[in-house]
């Protein structure tokens, strides 16, 4: 008998669907052993050795796995492809090697017992290729692994308590989560600098004798383009904002003016043919941004989604960062494009990707389909709505990526006007030039299965020299943008940019600062709050290396190296932790930092004073001014200037069990009305 260990139940059962019954499979549960809560379990003076211990819930699943061990010829660990899998599959051996008195940790080296394998989908072809070619558990992978366990544990366990003595106490710090805080801290700082300015753009429905009307704006005034485009620096990169020279309401009402009555003549009429390429097959960030932006999924809650659609085999692995294909995938995805589409859906030759993100991990393909032919439905009807919506997501972009081009036709007209009125002669002033642009699509490409947002404009056939008629010209008044709070994709896409951090990550890193209370969510945006403000400004003012963006991303880099075998982790690690003991055993001199609070104009209802907004561990609450004088205190709720359709009651912000906020009556439970945006309260 051979015992097959993997993580989960659902792994198991899937897994089970393809072995014979020469083979008993076995779940750990996730990780079997991990660093104890109580102490920092980090032996400093002896190269940073971990003191792993027994995951106390986990005793059941290890004298499973144990029992079972003890009749198998051979243990097959088929944990995850990735450095968390790797480690896992070493703890369950070093567990399953020792004798009842406890035998040496390098035990398994001597035991010819155990055989690693890896599969990137679960299926019967992946799992027969995988049993063909076992081999032993790599040691830099565990290193690397153990190497990020320790450096956040040091991280952590060194920084929290100065941040209990100096912020508040309960706090937290972590290594890569203190960067993403910064992040969104320093964008909200962006945001309060912006000076908004206001500007115009002008419009004018045109019409010919043989066609219809069709709007223009204007582009150029005297041969000069009105448009104007500014840079501004950013912490994590630069922001343009554009608008135009036409900056106060009496210059658009002149324009307008000088344009009323006047003709206007196509002075240039210009077509070209755009192919636009599909895009490459997901990798775990992209995919993560895509279902923020189309589902509002949370990088965590499509991470679990994910991960259940890998286990029951649906989708290859979802943590990674490549783009690459395996040929018998591209394969097979052309040939179903070509039989259910048509020939000339497919290009003659495959698409090839390759990843632009250095040091990732080739041998890992991209997210698809196990099977091509499996459609949504199905993945609806075993497991519900929102594993179908982010299967087909991903089946959509896998297939599109062996497609052809979609075929784009797109026009642009230019009309010019004189002021006819005017006594300057030269020709150059008072010229006015307008520019409509179209596209039609010729040929859907790609498209056909992944559709994508293109408006179909087709303009009227001019002619040069043509005259057309001013039928309508207005002014749009615009206001100038700050760049805007992050969101789950566009924080990630950042962390990606970054190297901060790695796929399997991204997930954790923000679901972590936020159930800190570090941020909240406003209309599914980012924004710190005033304990995350504090922290941060603590962090930066006295541990700048710790959030530190190029710091930070070398850091990964490192581990990354040492998952190569091209560095020891702990030369690594002290390198890293020789500069924070320096700054750690000054720390008693720090500056204590003051939380700001959000004064209300309520009154405490005890003593009189102001009530203002604190933060808890549950979340927000008002609490008297005069707190620990006096601790009265009651439910913060946040109003909105909405009124409910059903009764006409306040529009509050509400939260689910979960921590989502969501829009919902003041009057609850008599009125159930419920939003989750304030967009949606518009609909209504």
């Amino acid at each position: 008998m051979n015992l097959v260990i993997v993580e989960s139940p659902t792994k198991a059962r899937t897994i089970g669907r393809y072995l014979s019954n020469d083979y008993t499979i076995k779940a750990s549960m996730g990780h079997v052993l991990d660093l104890p809560k109580s102490t920092l379990a980090i032996d400093i003076e002896h190269d940073f050795a971990p003191q792993y211990e027994i995951i106390e819930d986990k005793r059941k699943s290890i004298q499973e796995l144990k029992l079972a061990a003890k009749t198998a010829e051979t243990i097959i660990l088929a944990t995850d492809p990735d450095r968390e899998g790797e480690a896992i599959a070493a703890h369950v051996a070093e567990l399953l090697t020792k004798d009842a008195k406890g035998s040496s940790r390098n035990s398994q080296k001597n035991s010819r017992k155990f055989a690693r394998i890896v599969f990137h989908e679960i299926t019967k072809e992946a799992i027969e290729e995988a049993l063909e070619r076992p081999r032993d558990i790599d040691a830099n992978l565990v290193d690397a692994q153990t190497a990020r366990r320790v450096l956040d544990r040091l991280v952590g366990y060194k920084l929290s308590p100065l941040l209990w003595q100096k912020v508040r106490r309960g706090l937290s710090a972590g290594r890569v989560q203190s960067v993403a805080l910064r992040l969104i801290v320093e964008r909200e700082k962006e945001i309060e600098k912006f000076k908004k300015e206001n500007y115009f753009t002008i419009t004018a429905v045109l019409k010919g004798d043989k066609h219809q009307a069709v709007e223009f704006e204007l582009l150029e005034i005297n041969s000069e383009k009105i448009e104007l485009q500014s840079s501004f620096a950013l912490y994590d990169g630069e922001y343009k904002v554009t608008k135009t020279t036409i900056t106060t309401d009496e210059k658009a009402a002149q324009i307008i003016k000088d344009l009323q009555g006047n003709p206007f003549t196509i002075s240039d009429v210009a077509q070209k043919e755009v192919r636009r390429n599909p895009q490459p097959p997901y990798t775990t960030s992209t995919l993560q941004q895509d279902a923020s932006r189309r589902f509002g999924f949370s990088g965590k809650k499509t991470m679990s989604v994910a991960q259940k659609l890998y286990e029951e085999g649906f989708i290859t692995y979802h943590r990674t960062d490549s783009v690459n294909l395996s040929k018998s995938a591209v394969f097979s995805l052309r040939s179903y494009a070509k039989k259910t589409y048509g020939d000339k859906y497919v290009p003659k030759s495959p698409r090839f990707y390759k990843t632009k993100q250095k040091l990732a991990q080739e041998a890992h393909e991209a997210i698809r389909p196990t099977r091509v032919d499996v459609q949504s439905s199905e993945v609806r009807g075993q497991m519900g709505n929102d594993y179908a919506k982010l299967y087909e997501l991903i089946w959509k972009r896998a297939v599109a990526c062996q497609m052809a081009d979609a075929i784009i036709e797109s026009t642009s007209v230019l009309a010019d006007s004189q002021n006819q009125k005017s006594n300057i002669k030269d020709q150059k002033q008072n010229k006015y030039r307008f520019k409509a642009n179209g596209s039609v699509l010729v040929f859907e490409g790609f498209l056909k299965v992944n559709p994508q947002a293109l408006e179909d404009r087709r303009l009227p056939q001019y002619k040069l020299g043509e005259v057309l008629n001013g039928e309508k010209i207005d002014k749009i008044e615009h206001e100038t943008q700050p760049p805007p709070r992050y969101n789950d994709a566009s924080l990630i896409k950042t962390l990606e940019e970054k190297g901060i951090g790695r796929p399997s990550t991204y997930a954790t890193i923000v679901s972590t600062i936020e159930n800190r209370q570090y941020i909240e969510r406003t209309e599914g945006r980012f924004k710190p709050t005033s304990i995350g403000i504090a922290v941060n400004g603590f962090l930066v003012e006295n541990f700048s290396t710790i959030d530190d963006i190029p710091f930070t991303a070398e850091m990964e880099d490192q581990l990354d190296h040492i998952a190569q075998g091209l560095k020891k982790w702990v030369p690594v690690v002290r390198e890293f932790y020789t500069p924070l003991a320096v700054k750690l055993k000054s720390a008693k001199d720090l500056k204590r930092v003051k939380i700001e609070v959000e004064t209300t104009d309520e009154k405490c209802e005890e003593c009189g004073s102001p009530m203002v907004v604190r933060i808890g561990r549950f979340g927000k609450f008002l609490s008297c001014s005069k707190f620990p004088e006096c601790k009265f205190s009651k439910p913060f709720v946040e109003e909105t200037n909405f009124t409910c359709p059903k009764d006409g009651g306040k529009v509050i912000v509400r939260k689910t069990r979960k921590g989502r906020r969501f829009y919902g009556c003041s009057n609850y439970p008599k009125c159930d009305f419920a939003a989750w945006k304030l967009k949606d309260i518009k609909k209504v």
